[in-house]
């Protein structure tokens, strides 16, 4: 006897409403097919990747709170009397744009939390952008077919500077103020147009009536509109170009494993984005930032004791305090070179070389294939190298911008401060460079020694000759694959001066120059074992008892 079936519940008036939705949009947009395709996209995990969401999320808290505040700030520069809330400051003169800066702080409902969550989101929206681009240096995420996302990448990070100077810069307080000053000293440090540049720029002496509204349209309009359509470009192209991933069983530069974006990535991102929300939002709720009615408005003749811009603009003011006081008179224009190269020169370098290592890279390998594997820093020496002499040169010039802090807490000259941050520039780097590649080879040595001669068990064997060893266990093979899948890169030649007939062989000497850098980047790495040697050690002693082999020759 069978059964009945328990016929099917009828679909809810919601379920049937967003599928009348559907069906609308599909037939004006065929959204229906591109969902279908796009919301399996698989996407891989390793907690790295969860940078650039950080970054991602910041930036909407940023759009979000910066709305809110949006509503109530003023940004003029005329002067005012204060007769607000805050009794210390009460009838002092100021401009409108710090008047209604206190007025969120103390009358307006909740507009000091939201002040401070939307400086934390800035400092941690920056911090994010420097990780992010971190990670994909060191794994090599910025080789081909992601050259432009990298150029992209690079271009947020300068905007993202920019930006937060002018959101700090617009309350018109003390601190910013002295921030905008040594700005505009960059400015009139530009040979022969410097002075045309900060007249434009401020609408005559600084520090003028125009900064502050042209700030804060580049600040709430300008920059954010440009690095929202950079950032829909970028993940477009992170969902066209399908994402990288770390090299692992099953995993080859065709594919990628990982979850599909819908419903698992979705769910975890939505997730994430509320830890993100919530860090920033117990940040601006428990621990004070930019305080400036202890600063006071800003008077161009005055400045406060200590003052420190926020970190992502230390390593501009460490520069500036680095510099000797160079100057030098040609054809009637005084060129200051001690303002000018550490606060345009320098940066501008720094930059420049980012942007270009991608194709530095590609041009010194030769190497045209498209990559979707990442490496581990250990497998390129020097690539990683540069990147962390890169970042110490970096840390020292953050460091120095401090140095009267730090003189004053260690009850140190600043003077002797400055002067071994001069002597450090020069010499930290290229140690750290040495130290870096020399740890990176070990490293690719250790690894080497694990594939041929497997893991350490702590059980010690005595031969029948007396000697004691140590027994190793092999390695699983799935290990043994993702220590071994890294590129190799065999140092180019230059070729021949001349041709057969004695002619000349065109752009040799540019030939050669390319050949001295791939010798330097990959002449000392560590070869990986061909099959057939890796076959010959197992099959002659077996890793159970291996105790003598040479790495470097990969055998006896």
């Amino acid at each position: 006897m069978s059964t009945p079936e328990t016929p099917a519940a009828p679909p809810s008036p919601a379920a049937k409403a967003g599928a009348g939705v559907a069906t609308y949009l599909d037939e004006r947009l065929g959204t229906n097919a591109a969902g279908k395709k796009n919301l399996r996209k698989v996407f891989p995990e390793h907690w790295s990747f969860m940078l650039g969401e950080i970054a991602l999320y910041s930036f909407i808290i940023l759009l979000a709170t910066g709305v809110y505040l949006t509503l109530f700030f003023k940004p003029s520069a005329q002067e005012v009397t204060y007769d607000g809330v805050y009794a210390p400051l009460r009838g002092a003169h100021m401009s409108e744009a710090y008047a209604s800066t206190l007025d969120i702080s103390f009358e307006v409902r909740g507009g000091l939390l939201m002040r401070q969550i939307h400086h934390w989101s800035a400092l941690i929206f920056v911090a994010a952008i420097f990780i992010h681009l971190f990670r994909i240096f060191f794994t090599g995420a910025f080789r081909k077919p992601r050259e432009l996302n990298w150029l992209i990448g690079n271009g947020l990070l300068t905007m993202a500077l920019i930006e937060g100077f002018a959101g700090y810069t617009i309350p018109d307080d003390l601190l910013s103020g002295t921030g905008l000053r040594i700005a505009e000293a960059v400015i009139l440090s530009i040979p022969v147009v410097g002075t045309y540049v900060q007249f434009f720029l401020f609408g005559g002496e600084f520090p003028g009536d125009d900064i502050i509204p042209r700030l804060f349209i580049i600040h709430v309009l300008l920059l954010p509109g440009i690095m929202l359509a950079l950032i829909t470009v970028h993940l477009m192209l992170v969902v066209v170009q399908k994402h990288t991933q770390f090299p692992g069983p099953g995993r080859t530069n065709e594919n990628v494993v990982g979850f599909p974006l819908m419903p698992v990535y979705m769910a975890k991102a939505g997730g994430f984005f509320f830890i993100v929300f919530g860090v920033c939002a117990l940040l601006g709720g428990i621990a004070q930032i930019n305080p400036i009615w202890l600063f006071g408005p800003y008077y161009p003749d005055q400045i406060s004791a200590g003052s420190q811009p926020d970190f992502y603009i230390g390593f501009l003011e460490g520069s500036l305090r680095a510099m000797p006081n160079w100057e030098t008179n040609l054809f009637g224009h005084s060129i200051s070179w001690n303002v000018l190269v550490p606060g345009l020169i320098l940066p501008g370098i720094m930059m420049t070389l980012l942007a270009v290592y991608p194709f530095i890279e590609a041009w010194v390998t030769g190497d045209k294939r498209e990559h979707h594997l990442l490496d581990r820093p250990r497998d390129v020496p020097v690539r990683t190298a540069f990147g962390a002499m890169s970042i110490a040169f970096y840390l020292l010039l953050f460091i120095n911008g401090g140095n009267d802090i730090i003189g004053l807490t260690f009850d140190i000259s600043i003077n002797n401060v400055t002067r071994f941050t001069q002597v450090a520039l020069i010499v930290v780097p290229p140690i750290v460079f040495v130290i870096t590649k020399r740890a990176c080879l070990g490293l690719q040595r250790a690894d080497l020694n694990r594939v041929l001669h497997g893991k350490e068990t702590g059980i010690i064997k005595r031969l029948p000759n007396g000697e004691f060893i140590e027994v190793h266990a092999p390695i699983s093979a799935e290990e043994r694959f993702s220590l071994m899948q890294r590129n190799t890169y065999a140092p180019l030649a230059a070729g021949p001066a001349t041709d057969e007939e004695g002619v000349p062989t065109p752009g040799h000497k540019v030939a050669k120059v390319r050949a001295k850098l791939s010798k330097f980047w990959y002449a000392d790495d560590m070869p990986k074992p061909t099959p057939e040697e890796y076959a010959e050690l197992t099959a002659g002693h077996g890793h159970g008892d291996d105790h003598g082999t040479d790495v470097e020759g990969h055998g006896h």
